[in-house]
Parts: structure tokens; C-alpha cells; sequence
């Protein structure tokens, strides 16, 4: 029996077998699945429920490229339609270009944002002890994803 993200992952792939317009949001498609029948009420907002767990199920989506890579299949852009702020979701593999610069761009700068929030964090910690020895913080990731490409064991999942 399929877990419940796989459920999720199977939605998509249902509305995108479907014929139904992708890149699309994951409100637009838990819309769609709960008029097919897909996915059934909860007590609390459907819609919204349906849609949060179509976005967790897609970010845990992966596949292994044709170099043994193994690679996210689904990507995220936020984007203001109509004065509103959407994410749409594609897999990479059938995304327009444009999708995917934006989503690689996008995640970029979450790194980045989590970096500096890091950075931030270890500098307060360091000079809130300053009778220790200040924690380090190395921000260059060079060896890191060298290490993980080489096959270390490194799980994107994790």
C-alpha cells in the first residue's frame, strides 16, 4: 500500500496525465483531485490541507537521471499572478526552461538567506561568550558538494 505522500505524488502525476495545465499550483491541482475524487475532506480547510500536502509530497519526489544522478523531479516558483502570490510547480524533466531558471535562482537565494541567517547566529553566539574560543563558520561549500558528488554517501533526502 502506497504511503501517504506517494498518494500525493500519484495526484500529481494523475492531473498532469490528465491533460491539465503544468506548471500549476498545488491548489489548482488538490482542487482538481478533490472534484475527481482523489482526495476526501478533512475537517479542515480542504483546499489548503490537499495543497500543503501536495507541496511537501513534491519536494520528497526524486528520480535518478541518466547519469545516475539522483535528482529532484519536482520544482517550485513563487510568482505574482493577478496581485496574487502563487507557487507553480513542474517536473523538471518536461519544465519550460523559464520555470526552472527561476526555480534554481529561487532556491539560490534561499540558501543564501539561510546563510546569512546562520552567519548572523554564530556571530551573536560568539560574542554573546566571548571568553571562549569563537565557533567557526566556513560559508564556502566548495569541498562539501565536491565530497558529496564523489558518492560519500551524502543523502539529498536527509
Amino acid at each position: 500500500m502506497a504511503t501517504y505522500t506517494e498518494q500525493m505524488q500519484r495526484i500529481w502525476q494523475l492531473h498532469a496525465e490528465a491533460g491539465e495545465s503544468v506548471p500549476a499550483t498545488t491548489r489548482d491541482v488538490a482542487a482538481w483531485a478533490i472534484r475527481n475524487g482523489l482526495w476526501h475532506p478533512q475537517p479542515a480547510d480542504v483546499i489548503a490541507q490537499c495543497a500543503e500536502d501536495l507541496s511537501r509530497a513534491l519536494r520528497e519526489e526524486y528520480h535518478t537521471d541518466p547519469k545516475g544522478r539522483r535528482v529532484r523531479s519536482k520544482h517550485a516558483v513563487r510568482v505574482t499572478q493577478g496581485g496574487k502570490q502563487l507557487t507553480l510547480w513542474a517536473d523538471m524533466r518536461t519544465a519550460p526552461r523559464p520555470h526552472m531558471e527561476l526555480a534554481f535562482a529561487q532556491r539560490r537565494q534561499q540558501i543564501v538567506g539561510d546563510c546569512v541567517q546562520l552567519k548572523r547566529d554564530v556571530d551573536s553566539y560568539n560574542e554573546a561568550h566571548p571568553e571562549q574560543i569563537p565557533l567557526p563558520l566556513i560559508l564556502d561549500f566548495t569541498d562539501d558538494t565536491a565530497e558529496a558528488d564523489a558518492g560519500d554517501g551524502f543523502d539529498e533526502a536527509a
